[in-house]
């Protein structure tokens, strides 16, 4: 990944608290997976950002470098990657994430 791609990824993810780099947006996903992870933030009543990264595939496949992550969608908070939806399914159902999420946003 070129550095310009790199540099445009950190500032995505350093722009808010809880971002996702998914299909389609927050009000309109475009994948399962991605309408996964936006239900259960909702549920959850965390503010996030969303990038699609339908729109830019330097992004789409940047990110997956960057991350070491082969899939979308990835979700960040307070700039590190926690994972993609299955992550994020297992944590809500065992109540880790809504912990997690009211730990880090509240330092």
């Amino acid at each position: 990944m070129d550095s310009n791609t790199r540099s445009k990824i950190e500032s995505l993810i350093n722009s808010k608290p809880i971002f996702v780099f998914m299909k389609g947006n927050k009000l309109m996903p475009q994948c399962g997976f991605s309408n996964n992870v936006v239900q259960i933030l909702n549920s959850l009543g965390m503010s996030f950002e969303t990038f699609d990264v339908l729109s830019d595939m330097e992004i789409r496949e940047g990110i997956k470098e960057y991350s070491n992550w082969p899939t979308i969608p990835q979700v960040y908070l307070k700039g590190e990657f926690m994972g993609g939806s299955d992550i994020m399914i297992s944590m809500y159902n065992s109540g880790e994430l809504k912990e997690k999420l009211e730990i880090a946003l509240a330092s």
